[in-house]
């Protein structure tokens, strides 16, 4: 039974708000973060980590105070009063003569009482609770007209050979178009450029207008990180750069853009973004994102891209003369379109022609501080006239090419539904191409998620299945056991069968990825990134044969919590996924007696089985019956001081950690460790700097208490503070990816899965005979990313077969565990959060 992707989004949502009421954040609050007077508590409360894809969707859509919703059929315009909010004269945007956030719903509601070309929307909430907004420039259409489009914008990806062949589609389908702006909070001029070309096509009174808006639909997002806007930080409120989470979605600014590309599925999209001294404009360098159909993106996007360097150039600054234009100018490596966690790069895989913007003129920053505001405001007016201008020639591009664009939509699509294989590119197909651009990929002919005792997580599983269908990749679940590749899967068992539409996002999610160290020197942000290995789910690979069986479509996953059916039996839980580790602090919290036995293991009594049920239930976890000499030591709720990462306090404070921040100049100022049982140390603490009263309460708390580091920054910690003795060896700063552990014998980390996660990866050898390694890197470690030797440092042939993480007590009786990977990184690989948590009750103990 084929399900519309409007449908199956909408019922999805439906399901999970039926499913999971406590799950949802109401209209108009904040959502919780490190500045939320909740902390742990609301965190775990959101369900972010038990089911955070489908979980994110349903928020949206439940917000009773926005005015989108998906399968909505009013014409346009769609004009509502937007909420003004309270004037912020701290906006640092003022200072640059640019439109404070405040003023950016009044200037709107203006324009829809002036024009009905305008429609304002909102479209979620940022971190802080500020609205984010979609414009909508178009032509008045009427109910019927508007639905056409809808079914039109369907027909593509559903049925694109229909949608081939349908003379009035080609006629009469408007080219949409979607211009993403401000994701960067301190890179302010995408918002004021959009703005002015908003206003400039919904009051103009120039015919090409209005016949430009007869053909096209302009969709704008006028700033995607409201919070960074108003603060003049690049990240948002929590502390994410949202212009990395594309794959991962966690944040609430991500998760609204993500919707609306897949509901608008524009041709071409802009990211506008600042500054690099001359324009950037995309297409980048190699290496390109292999799952790609990348014939059908480069010429046009390079072609575009020529267009909008033409635009700048009209300007007549001294600045605009040129562009720098990546895949033209730049050496491999240094620009490249790879990893799809770039708004651009994500919405190339939903059919689009992505490019990322850099306006010129840097004005954040120490620029913002030191130089006059004569001279900032010069700048800022340059910039904006950039934004404008490149989206002027972008849209121009779309409406001049729109059969081109909208054939080679389709023909993406089509391609995935036949599953037929990637087209070799020719030398030369647009100037410059050569060798050094061809990444391919032979996609598999399924994934299966099993269901059962060959699933690692029943719980990861669920979220990663909900996950996959909230990026509008089509999941169905298996009405019978059926056999495929040698193995036998039960019933309820998840297909991603990869004759579908978006094959390439399904497989950039679930495949392992590549090594591609050898290809370039170099890599301008992370190069693996798997769901399939990292987030802690068993995901079997099937390269030719699709399952026998019949299955039917996944709108969002089963429930998978349970308990053992004996009610006055001790009940266990193993710490295989985050959602276990919610579920511990939840009881915890709640008072409920934990008992931790030597092997990790968890064992709840029966008197709180009412306690566990709803843990079972909120979280999906699955608890069994204890033995009947199960038996360990009592858990503590640990109370944690961490100096770490603002993705990594995230972390914490989602799986319940009650986590309180702490760096050098906090110990310095006096820090009270009482209460502290567990201190994380990652970065922004230098031991060398505290002062001689610090050091001397910092050494008190480590005579109790335990730690957890990661990273340099923590080895060198664990080095001053004299804990366990041994040598970190450190990797390239740069390099990254996905990598194959083993276990070792301390026993600590006997549940974690194969595969872990580096960013600047460290290893430790000469380890003391009080140190334990509890995981070491494989022999051949790297699986995907990009790891080279350095001049002075080694690569994954010197991290083979050493420790990766290592535990132990110091002469002085504190436990320590440190981790040379990087199990926290940007809340993404989830299925590594455990181990962290096993780090922290055993430190902490």
């Amino acid at each position: 039974m084929a399900v519309s992707r409007s449908v199956r989004r909408g019922l999805a949502a439906f399901a999970v708000l039926v499913t999971l009421p406590a799950l949802t954040t109401p209209a108009g609050a904040q959502e919780p973060t490190e500045h939320g007077a909740s902390g742990a508590a609301a965190h775990r409360e959101s369900g972010q980590l038990a089911r955070s894809g489908a979980t994110s969707a349903a928020t949206r859509l439940a917000m009773p105070g926005e005015n989108r919703q998906i399968g909505r059929q009013d014409g346009y315009p769609r004009q509502t009063s937007l909420r003004e909010f309270p004037e912020n004269p701290d906006d640092k945007a003022i200072k640059l003569g640019l439109t404070p956030y405040h003023d950016i719903a009044p200037q709107l509601n203006e324009l829809q009482e002036r024009s009905d070309r305008v429609s304002a929307e909102v479209v979620g909430q940022s971190t802080q609770g500020r609205d984010l907004y979609l414009v909508t420039l178009t032509a008045p259409e009427s109910p019927a007209e508007a639905s056409r489009q809808a079914r039109w914008r369907e027909l593509i990806e559903e049925d694109p050979a229909a949608a081939a062949g349908n003379e009035r589609l080609a006629r009469e389908y408007k080219a949409p178009v979607w211009i993403n702006a401000n994701i960067h909070g301190d890179e302010w001029e995408g918002t004021d450029g959009a703005l002015d070309v908003i206003e400039r096509l919904a009051t103009g009174t120039d015919p090409a207008h209005a016949e430009l808006l007869e053909s096209t639909r302009l969709y704008l997002t006028v700033t995607n990180n409201p919070d960074g806007r108003v603060a003049g930080t690049r990240a948002n409120a929590a502390g994410f750069d949202i212009n990395r989470d594309h794959i991962t979605s966690s944040q609430p600014e991500s998760r609204a853009v993500r919707d609306v590309l897949i509901e608008t599925q524009p041709l071409v999209m802009l990211d506008e973004h600042g500054y690099t001294g001359t324009t950037l404009i995309e297409p980048g360098t190699p290496p390109h994102g292999r799952d790609y159909e990348y014939d059908l993106y480069i010429k046009h996007a390079y072609e575009n891209a020529l267009g909008m360097e033409r635009a700048i150039g009209k300007l007549g600054y001294d600045e605009t003369v040129r562009a720098d234009i990546p895949f033209r100018d730049f050496e491999p490596g240094e620009w490249d379109d790879w990893p799809p966690i770039f708004t651009p790069m994500y919405s190339i895989h939903h059919g689009t022609v992505g490019h990322t913007v850099e306006v010129p003129l840097r004005v954040n920053r120490s620029e913002y501080e030191e130089l006059p505001v004569e001279e900032l405001r010069r700048r800022s007016a340059i910039n904006r006239d950039v934004v404008a201008a490149t989206i002027t020639s972008a849209v121009d591009y779309a409406d001049s090419h729109r059969a081109e664009l909208i054939d080679d939509q389709i023909e993406t699509f089509r391609r995935g539904w036949a599953g037929e294989p990637q087209r070799e590119i020719p030398d030369g197909y647009v100037p410059g191409l050569g060798e050094e651009d061809r990444y391919s990929v032979e996609f598999p002919r399924a994934y299966v998620i099993p269901a059962g005792d060959g699933q690692r997580s029943a719980p990861a599983a669920a979220r990663l299945v909900d996950h996959l269908v909230a990026h509008d990749v089509r999941v169905t679940r298996a009405e019978h056991t059926f056999h495929l590749g040698g193995e036998r899967y039960p019933k309820g068992s998840y297909v991603v069968d990869m004759h579908q539409p978006k094959r390439g996002l399904a497989n950039v999610m679930l495949s392992a990825g590549q090594d591609i160290s050898g290809n370039v020197p170099r890599m301008y942000d992370i190069s693996g990134w798997s769901l399939g290995l990292l987030w802690g789910v068993t995901v079997d690979v099937s390269a030719d044969e699709a399952p026998a069986v019949r299955t039917s479509p996944v709108v969002t996953a089963g429930t998978t919590g349970s308990l053992p059916p004996s009610p006055n039996a001790d009940l266990e839980l193993a710490l295989t996924d985050g959602a276990d580790v919610q579920a511990v602090t939840y009881l915890l919290e709640r008072g409920v007696e934990v008992t931790r036995g030597d092997d990790g293991v968890l064992v709840v009594p029966a008197s709180a089985r009412r306690e566990a049920a709803t843990a079972a239930d909120r979280f999906g976890v699955v608890f069994t019956r204890a033995g009947k000499d199960a038996a360990g030591t009592e858990l503590a709720a640990p109370v944690i001081a961490a100096a770490v990462s603002a993705g990594e306090l995230a972390v914490l404070r989602g799986l319940g950690f009650e986590v309180r921040p702490v760096s050098t100049a906090v110990l310095n100022d006096g820090f009270d460790f009482d209460g502290v049982s567990a201190l994380l140390v990652s970065t922004g603490l230098d031991h060398d700097a505290l002062t001689a009263e610090a050091k001397r309460r910092l050494r008190a708390f480590l005579d109790d208490g335990g730690v957890v580091t990661r990273g340099a920054g923590g080895a060198a910690f664990n080095e001053a503070a004299g804990l366990l003795p041994v040598t970190a060896v450190e990797g390239r700063p740069d390099a990254n990816g996905v990598v194959s552990v083993t276990d070792g014998d301390g026993g600590l980390l006997d549940r974690a899965p194969a595969q872990s996660f580096v960013y600047s990866p460290v290893w430790f050898t000469g380890l003391g005979e009080s140190v334990a390694a509890e995981q070491r890197y494989a022999r051949d470690p790297l699986v995907a990313g990009h790891w080279l030797p350095g001049e002075d440092v080694g690569g994954p042939a010197e991290a083979a077969g050493e420790a990766s993480v290592v535990s132990g007590v110091s002469a002085a009786g504190t436990r320590a565990v440190l981790f040379g990977t990087e199990p926290m990184f940007r809340d993404h690989p989830k299925g590594l959060y455990a181990q962290v948590a096993d780090a922290v009750f055993w430190a902490a103990s």
